[in-house]
């Protein structure tokens, strides 16, 4: 299938299994509970304890995304995460967060189980607050900021009375123009584990608990950052236009959606979607390090030891394989991280599953790379460049999801 045969109507194109891995997702979630507040209680440690020279300075780049796993090492000892370096430590990190996938099919029920918001332009991290100080970590685990705060615990003067087990663990995204941590997560809270509860519930508690703190206040000595809520919106039409076009006090990168009952799980997700335009973030295309947008689209890939070229996916996504003549003529081993352009001959489909990808081999990424690429992020970028999603797509599966609803309950009052 040539690119620019590629068809995008308003309905989810069979070109992912994304709906799929959502239902998945949610099934799992509720069949299997995970020992929560040790992973809280392990994580809030590791960023604290973890020397600031343990990690590269280098950051990872923005496209890099974490393998899930199923047990995303909650049960790692908090003493061993302290002890990591370089890479183990940013690994160890970037596990920790729970990062979208990109958005290439509409979720079914879009308008009834998800919410959306702006999202935020800057760098991601963790803030933890914890013994009488704050601290946040970059996504490579290295040291963003260390301050006083007025979150729990979170300076020498304020929250004295409260237990030293107390901590308060927070995802935001810090922006540099106006040096405020906007807080797009909430996964601790005065020491009580907030992973199990639903995205419903944590954005109530995050929006309840986070102002009584004085934390949105303007800095002060004894509060060095401002922290600010995102305002999350139900994803329906008034909610989606106003995450699309109302104006925000920070800038925009793109639009996020959250399904209301996803847990806070680890890694990547299809519980949580990332979906931009040139409307909304100033970056859609990838850019190469001129910070121009390459002719040709350019994707990651980790070579396997049998040669074959896999996603940051579980289970992978195979791209290809290379000829194990080239492989030793070039002195690539298994595990390195491979820089590709798509050629000509694009992606081709089978039943909704990819079969064949025209690569060209570019050469080996930097070493702050940890991760190649996921499929919703290659698949994102390609649709993107010759058949995208757009904003009315998503407009029209809200409209028709609505009159499914508004038929379902004319046949029932029938």
């Amino acid at each position: 299938m040539a690119p620019h045969d590629l068809r995008r109507p308003f309905k989810r194109a069979a070109i992912s299994d994304q709906q799929r891995r959502r239902e998945l997702t949610l099934q799992r979630q509720s069949q299997h509970r995970r020992d929560a507040q040790h992973q809280a209680r392990c994580l809030a440690n590791s960023i604290l304890s973890l020397q600031n020279d343990a990690v590269a300075d280098i950051e990872p780049e923005f496209e890099i995304e974490p393998q899930p796993e199923e047990e995303h090492a909650r049960d790692f000892d908090v003493r061993q995460a302290a002890r990591l370096r370089g890479p183990e430590a940013r690994l160890w990190f970037a596990k920790q967060l729970m990062l979208p996938e990109w958005m290439i099919d509409v979720p079914d029920r879009l308008s009834v189980d998800w919410y959306v918001c702006a999202r935020p332009a800057g760098k991601r991290c963790f803030v933890v607050s914890s013994n009488g100080t704050t601290v946040s970590r970059l996504r490579n685990g290295s040291q963003l900021h260390r301050f006083p705060s007025a979150l729990p615990n979170g300076a020498k003067t304020n929250n004295s009375s409260r237990s030293g087990q107390s901590y308060c663990i927070l995802d935001c995204i810090f922006h540099e123009p106006d040096q405020t941590y906007y807080v797009i997560d909430m996964v601790c809270w005065a020491g009580m584990s907030l992973y199990e509860c639903t995205a419903e519930f944590r954005f109530f508690w995050l929006n309840s608990k986070l102002a009584e703190t004085g934390a949105c206040n303007d800095p002060s000595p004894y509060h060095r950052y401002s922290f600010k809520t995102v305002v999350v919106y139900n994803c329906d039409q008034e909610g989606l236009r106003a995450a699309y076009t109302g104006p925000v006090p920070y800038l925009k990168d793109g639009l996020l959606f959250s399904n209301k009952h996803a847990h806070y799980q680890s890694g990547n997700t299809p519980l949580v979607l990332v979906w931009k335009d040139e409307n909304c973030s100033q970056y859609v295309l990838d850019t190469d390090s001129k910070g121009q947008v390459p002719d040709q689209q350019q994707v990651v890939l980790e070579l396997l030891d049998d040669g074959r070229l896999a996603t940051s996916d579980d289970p992978t996504v195979i791209f290809g394989c290379l000829d194990r003549d080239f492989i030793q003529k070039t002195g690539l081993v298994g595990s390195n991280l491979l820089r590709f352009a798509i050629n000509e001959g694009g992606l081709c489909f089978a039943d909704g599953k990819l079969e064949r990808a025209d690569l060209h081999y570019l050469g080996k990424t930097n070493r702050a790379r940890t991760f190649a690429d996921s499929y919703s992020k290659i698949m994102f970028q390609y649709t993107a460049r010759y058949s995208p999603l757009r904003i009315e797509h998503l407009f029209a599966s809200i409209n028709s999801t609505n009159v499914q609803e508004n038929s379902t309950d004319a046949d029932m009052a029938g």
